[in-house]
């Protein structure tokens, strides 16, 4: 019973140094391959401290990997981790500010940029030709003798009497279109004319402008150059005095000016007297006279040489 009783006590206490043998080798495993993702509990946590002097060179392996094992024990490697980390807040100090100032800088001069496009910007604005401004040159070779009419603060000028006759527009062929006409494709003889980066067709003295997947018949942009007058053209005198006569030329309400390189379109010049009038015009009455207005152009019908004709009226703001 005795000797039994010896081996039961042998055995067990066996079995505990089995045990604390095994227990005490699993802690140091899990030590070493860094038991803080294991079952790191109280026990690591005081062992670090212990251990941190004798294998000073194992612990930057685990917690410092960006300086890698070269720095060994060395305290100053913490220097290291700073660029290493490039977004450590060491860094970023110093960049900040720059996008600080840089913030203010760029972004206002662009918009201040897109303000100086603002000129070219008017190719993409949509242009009411129908309504163009258009001014009269006033006559600089003669003045005018006559007073002017004064209506709705506004003097219209002319050089002749007003005589009355009913507005009739001129049948300019089968190729003249009034202003405003749409048609779905221009004619293959139709050119491109470019005034103020803004491109027109044109085609037998009438000038197209893009609208609604079409092209519609626009007022002649001022300005326009074409190297050949329109068939059925018409010579005009602008004016004639001392042997000197200044003509320009006239077809379905636009005028041109001869220049080196072919035709120039111009305002129409005040006191100019046509034969013609154009399509699209309106009879507008003023007090007792009754003008023919086309476009921003006012017209005074006139009785010359026993003729029905047109005068150009200047019209300026009455003070």
């Amino acid at each position: 019973m005795n000797s039994y009783y010896q081996k039961y006590q042998h055995t067990r206490i066996l079995a505990l140094m089995l045990l604390f043998v095994l227990g005490t080798t699993t802690s140091v495993l899990a030590q070493k391959r860094g038991g803080n993702n294991g079952s790191g509990h109280s026990r690591p946590s005081p062992q670090r401290p212990s251990t941190g002097h004798s294998g000073g060179a194992q612990r930057p392996s685990p917690s410092r990997p960006s300086p890698g094992h070269s720095p060994g024990p060395q305290r100053p490697s913490p220097s290291r981790p700073s660029p290493g980390h490039s977004p450590s807040p060491h860094r970023p100090s110093p960049s900040r500010p720059s996008p600080g100032h840089s913030r203010p800088t760029p972004h206002r001069p662009s918009p201040g940029h897109s303000a100086g496009h603002r000129p070219g910007g008017t190719v993409h604005r949509p242009v009411n030709n129908n309504r163009r401004v258009v001014a009269v040159r006033r006559n600089v070779y003669r003045p005018y003798t006559r007073p002017p009419r004064i209506y709705g603060g506004r003097r219209y000028y002319s050089y002749h009497p007003y005589f009355y006759h009913p507005y009739r527009p001129f049948y300019w062929g089968p190729s003249y279109h009034p202003w405003g006409f749409f048609i779905a494709a221009v004619a293959t003889t139709a050119i491109i004319v470019s005034v103020e980066n803004h491109h027109y067709h044109y085609d037998q003295g009438v000038y197209y402008a893009p609208s609604n997947g079409g092209y519609t018949v626009v007022q002649a942009p001022v300005g326009a150059v074409i190297t050949t007058l329109p068939p059925g053209y018409q010579t005009v005198t602008v004016s004639s005095s001392g042997g000197t006569t200044v003509n320009n030329y006239y077809y379905g309400g636009t005028y041109y000016e001869q220049e080196s390189n072919g035709y120039k379109v111009v305002p129409p010049t005040a006191g100019t007297i046509i034969t013609n009038m154009p399509a699209g015009g309106k009879e507008v009455k003023m007090g007792d006279v009754t003008y023919v207005q086309v476009g921003d152009t006012y017209y005074q019908p006139i009785q010359q040489n026993g003729q029905n004709v047109y005068e150009v009226v200047d019209v300026e703001a009455a003070d």
